[in-house]
This record gives C-alpha cells, sequence and structure tokens, in this order.
C-alpha cells in the first residue's frame, strides 16, 4: 500500500486489530479537558439512500489533536469473497484483513467530514453539528503529537506476525493445523444446529399463524420465541396509528404525514430491564421521507451501538438511555404495500453485532407476523360485515312483519270495502237494469224515440257497469286465493260457438267480420276444464278485439287441440300494440298508452282477470302484435282432471 506524506500509519491488520487502534485514538482524545467528538462508521447506518462502501472511520475531534483512522478490506480479502461483495451479504469479521491508514492532517480530516456531512438531510441535529468541523481544523499540538506517536510505536512493535492461510481465515506459526480445523469444523457444526433451530422455529411460528386467528397471542407468543431464542434482552412491536388516513401509511405520495404509535407487545428477559410497553418516540424521533419510504419498501436497520451512532442527537441518544437501549434491530411489518408497524429488537447492557441469520430470522418473523396481521384484519373486516348483514336481515324482517300487517290489514278493509259494494251497488244496479230492460220491452204507454234512447242508455250503462264490478269481485276473490274451478266435462265446440254468439251483435254494430274455425275432430271436442271460466276467458279476449278493430277489420277465434291441451287463439286486425307496452298488458286498471287511448272505454281489468283465470288452470296466455296491423292472442289450457279442486 502507498502511503502519503499526511498518512502517519499504513498497514494491512486484522479487523480485531483495527478495532484496539481505535480504542487507542479514544483514549488519547480523552486526555483533553474538553470532551472529544468522535465520530464512526456507525453514523452512516441511518442513512438509508446511501449505498456506503465497504469501508470504516473513526474520526477523533478535539481541541489540539484530530486524527482520522480509515481501513477497507485488503484485495485478498475482496477477491477471496468476490461473490458475497457481489450480493452485498459480505460480512466483515474478527479475523478480516483490512487496509487501515491513519492521518492527523487537518485539511484532509476536514474534507472527509465535509463529504459525510453532505450525506446527511440539513434538518438532522447531525448535519447542524458537523457543519462547524467543514472547515480546516487547526493543527495539532505538538506535545500531543509526539505522544501519541510513541503510543502508535510501541503499538507497531507490538503486532504479530499475522500469515493467511485460507481466503479469511488466519492462523499464528506456532498454532497446529490440526487444531485449526477442529475449531472450523466445531464452528460449522454449531452453525448447522443454529440454522436448524431457527428453521424449527419459523415452522412453529408459521403452523401458530395458520391454526390461530387471535392476534394478540399470535403476537405474543411469536416475539417471546424469537427472544429466547436470539437471547435478546428485550424485542417489542411498534403500531401505528393513523386515523385521518385511508391507507394506514405514514407516507403519502412520497411526503411524510406523521401519525401517532405506540409499544402494544413487549417481551423482556428479566424484571430489571425498564419496561417500554405504550413508549412513543414522537418527542425526539424525527423521521425522514427517505427513512420512511426506506421502511415501507422492507428495508431493515441495525445499530450495534447507539452511544456511535447517535452521537450528535442528544434527545434521541438520550431517550435511548432512558429505555436502556444499547444495539438495536428494527424490521418493517408491512402488507398490502402498508406499513402496520415495526419490529424491534433490543440489547439493552452490551452492544451487538448483528448477524446475518439473526437479521434473517427477524425480518422473517416480520413477515410471518404481516401475514398473521392480514388474516386478522380479513377476519375482523368479515365479522363486520358478517354483523351487518345480520343487522341488516333483522331490519328487513321487522320491515316485512310491518309490511304483511299492512297487507292484512289492508286486505281486510278491500274484502270490507268489496262487501258493501256487492251489497250496496250490486243489488240496486240489477234492478236498474231489470227495470230498464222491462220497459224497453213492454212499455205501459206510447215511448217518444228519446225516451226509448235515454232508457237503451240506462240499460247499457248498468250493463257496462255491472261488468265492471264483476270483474273486480273476479279478480278479488282469485288474488285472495278463494276461487274454485268448477271442472266438468263440456264441449269446446259449443263453448266457442257460445262465445261468438254473445260477442256478435257489438262485432255487427260495429261492422266487424266475426269468425270462428273450428281444427278440432270428433275425438278432441270433449274437453274437461270449467266451462264458465273458459267462456269467460274467450268472451274477454273477443271483447277486446273487437273494441279496438276499425269497422270493416276481421276478428277470427281459432280453436285446437294439441296432447291434451286446448289451444285458444283470437287474431285480429286491429290498431295493435306498441312493442314497449308489451310488457305491461296484463297491469291491473292499466290502458295502453297511445293516442287511441281516450277513444275508447273501460277499467283495464279485463286483460289482467283472463291472465289470472289462465293461470288458475295452470295454464299460459301469448301475445304477437304489431302497432298499427293487429294483434294475436294465444291461450294454451291442459285438460283438468275432475277430482282436483284447483284453487
Amino acid at each position: 500500500m502507498t502511503s502519503s506524506p499526511d498518512v502517519s500509519f499504513s498497514r494491512t491488520l486484522p479487523n480485531c486489530l483495527y478495532q484496539q487502534l481505535g480504542k487507542l485514538l479514544q483514549q488519547m482524545a480523552q486526555t483533553r479537558d474538553n470532551p472529544p467528538m468522535v465520530l464512526t462508521d456507525a453514523l452512516t447506518v441511518r442513512i438509508p439512500h446511501l449505498s456506503w462502501p465497504q469501508m470504516k472511520f473513526l474520526v477523533v475531534l478535539s481541541d489540539g489533536f484530530n486524527a482520522m483512522l480509515q481501513a477497507k478490506p485488503s484485495q485478498l480479502t475482496l477477491s477471496s469473497n468476490l461473490q458475497s461483495i457481489h450480493e452485498q451479504k459480505f460480512q466483515l469479521t474478527e479475523s478480516t484483513l483490512l487496509d487501515v491508514e491513519l492521518t492527523f492532517d487537518h485539511q484532509a480530516i476536514a474534507t472527509f467530514v465535509s463529504c459525510l456531512v453532505n450525506l446527511f438531510p440539513p434538518h438532522l441535529q447531525t448535519y447542524q453539528k458537523l457543519q462547524p468541523y467543514c472547515q480546516d481544523l487547526s493543527p495539532n499540538d505538538i506535545t500531543l503529537q509526539q505522544k501519541f506517536t510513541l503510543l502508535l510505536l510501541d503499538f507497531s512493535l507490538t503486532l504479530p506476525a499475522w500469515q493467511v492461510q485460507q481466503p479469511g481465515n488466519f492462523q499464528s506459526e506456532s498454532e497446529p493445523t490440526i487444531a485449526h480445523n477442529n475449531s472450523a469444523c466445531l464452528h460449522v457444526e454449531t452453525a448447522l444446529q443454529k440454522q436448524i433451530a431457527q428453521e424449527k422455529l419459523l415452522n412453529q411460528v408459521n403452523t401458530q399463524i395458520r391454526k390461530s386467528l387471535d392476534l394478540p397471542v399470535i403476537m405474543q407468543t411469536a416475539v417471546a420465541r424469537v427472544r429466547e431464542f436470539l437471547e435478546l434482552d428485550r424485542i417489542v412491536v411498534y403500531k401505528f396509528e393513523y386515523p385521518n388516513s385511508s391507507n394506514h401509511s405514514p407516507v403519502v405520495n412520497g411526503n411524510y404525514h406523521g401519525g401517532n404509535g405506540c409499544i402494544v407487545y413487549e417481551v423482556r428477559s428479566s424484571t430489571d430491564i425498564t419496561s417500554v410497553l405504550n413508549y412513543s418516540e414522537e418527542t425526539c424521533f424525527t423521521p425522514t421521507n427517505e427513512c420512511w419510504l426506506k421502511y415501507q419498501k422492507g428495508f431493515t436497520l441495525a445499530v450495534e451501538d447507539v452511544e456511535q451512532t447517535y452521537p450528535l442527537e442528544s434527545c434521541l441518544l438520550e431517550f435511548m438511555r432512558t429505555c436502556q437501549v444499547r444495539a438495536k434491530f428494527v424490521a418493517p411489518i408491512v402488507f398490502e404495500n402498508r406499513l402496520w408497524g415495526l419490529l424491534i429488537a433490543h440489547q439493552c447492557t452490551q452492544t451487538r453485532r448483528w448477524q446475518e441469520n439473526e437479521t434473517n430470522l427477524l425480518t422473517s418473523i416480520a413477515e410471518q407476523l404481516a401475514i398473521a396481521i392480514h388474516q386478522a384484519e380479513l377476519m375482523r373486516s368479515l365479522t363486520q360485515e358478517k354483523l351487518l348483514l345480520e343487522q341488516r336481515v333483522v331490519e328487513r324482517t321487522s320491515e316485512l312483519h310491518d309490511a304483511l300487517v299492512a297487507a292484512e290489514a289492508a286486505g281486510r278493509v278491500r274484502n270490507e270495502f268489496l262487501a258493501t259494494i256487492s251489497h250496496e251497488l250490486l243489488t240496486p244496479l240489477t234492478y236498474v237494469i231489470g227495470m230498464s230492460s222491462t220497459l224497453l220491452r213492454w212499455s205501459f204507454g206510447e215511448l217518444s224515440q228519446r225516451q226509448r234512447d235515454y232508457l237503451q242508455t240506462i240499460h247499457d250503462s248498468g250493463e257496462h257497469l255491472l261488468g265492471m264490478i264483476n270483474d273486480i269481485l273476479d279478480l278479488s276473490q282469485i288474488e285472495a286465493g278463494k276461487t274454485v274451478l268448477k271442472v266438468t266435462n263440456f264441449s269446446l265446440s259449443q263453448i266457442a260457438q257460445a262465445s261468438i254468439k254473445s260477442i256478435e251483435a257489438k262485432a255487427v254494430n260495429q261492422q266487424i267480420n266475426l269468425k270462428l274455425d273450428l281444427k278440432t275432430n270428433q275425438h278432441q271436442d270433449d274437453f274437461t276444464a270449467d266451462p264458465h271460466r273458459i267462456q269467460q276467458i274467450i268472451g274477454n279476449l273477443l271483447s277486446n278485439a273487437v273494441k279496438f278493430t276499425p269497422a270493416g277489420g276481421n276478428v277470427i277465434l281459432r280453436v285446437w287441440v294439441e296432447e291434451n291441451t286446448a289451444i285458444f287463439q283470437v287474431e285480429d286486425t286491429g290498431i295493435g300494440i306498441p312493442e314497449n307496452q308489451l310488457p305491461r298488458l296484463f297491469e291491473k286498471f292499466h290502458q295502453l298508452d297511445t293516442p287511441y287511448r281516450r277513444r275508447y272505454e273501460g277499467t283495464g281489468l279485463g286483460l289482467a282477470l283472463t291472465k289470472q283465470l289462465v293461470e288458475l288452470h295452470r295454464g299460459r296466455i301469448e301475445v304477437e302484435s304489431t302497432e298499427g296491423i293487429g294483434s294475436i292472442f294465444t291461450v294454451w289450457i291442459p285438460m283438468q282432471r275432475i277430482t282436483e279442486a284447483i284453487r
């Protein structure tokens, strides 16, 4: 290694001797009246965006004595661990060879501190406290420099001779090779045993998560087992609370929005360790956007010594001392891209160098806890949905009960109203129709043509009103389930002819051609159903066709039988039905909304009653219609059994 004039010491040393040299520097600085400022590479742990090279440093800044110790893996170490460095898994051990440089040049030290300061955000205390040291430092006191030179010379003369036996392994000349081999085998065996125990622990935690949905039990059990396995002083779970944020994350669109949080789970090795349950770091902890983004992306934080990592952040360091934290490891608990909390391991009484297998275990446990939290969140959501659905069912049941009570009350009112109609209207109306008919046939005196027209109008209006009342009563009886079919044998041809005859006068009066097309033979003519209701169905369809067919039009009734099913078809050349009105054709009290609506009388009950009568026979009705051309109504009525009373 080539040294520059400002380098006072340059040598390849193992990592353990580098640490001893650093302690020597710190002891030298402690001889000054004012306490020195000591900076180590531990400061860079909290810089989330930094990809710091494999370099260690220790800088002593004091009045009259400034020194900088730097070390990086030697070329031999780098070549033997090339794959590990490429995978960013390279770990420094006690015997790792380092190229060590020691300098007292105040300008070189100030330049290094300036580069270090620029790595920190300006709002951190570290940046603010190091800023004054970025200028040129004063040269060292000659007396102190000479004193340390003697100590350094003594340190150099007492260094043992190190010989490389294998890449990354070191052995003195007097040490037998077989002892080294036995030690290596023992080390490998111990590492394998730890690996097996670690895998077993992870499987146990994973099994518990699959079997249980009780998050507090899972949390407490998992952290207790990990603390015992890693021999930690304390392990805690810190949970964030963000009531005003829907995504449960302190970082929204790259900006830190803060939030309340505290330690919700804690396991300690003994009661001598201070409890930090429900503690929060809000007072001194000042997170940065980059720090939280790193946590949210799954990055971890390992601090070997808080005294060296936070020497310039007095508030946070004092908080760590109060909580008895000397070393810590932080693994984020993230699920669905949301930062739920942190799993934090504490070493309270001494520093700790976090090994790769330890950090991997803690990271895996944090991932397993994230799965458990996700399961608990899903179960909580499902439970809430279940309770909500149950509440809705109760409310809906209550509403249906109230609606049923109201319907029953309305049914009673309707029945009472219909009874009143039957008694108060139907009986007098019968007398009106009968008397007007009698006067028209056997008048007791000479009637003028106007008087005769008046009597005819009274008679026709009474008949119309009587038909409307009968339709209402029939429809109400059917809907109430009180209508019983009187099933008997009858002739289809006779029913068809009677239906034609009942509407014939009206068709002649409107100049409409009324035709009957019977397609039944002698064996098919005998049918079983309610003849009165069948004639009522055909009569309603014929009456409807005649009413909406203009003069000169045609109305045809076709009757045939297919497989014990009688088919009645009424075709007309009337005004037809618009396609958008077909779905409402059989609604009660509904007349089609057409330009002809006011031209034709009616209550809109005829087709509704017809459909009910068809369904009462367990039949069906279909309509084919084109506006302005005509309509075809087809009814299928299956043969009924005489012993069956259909309601």
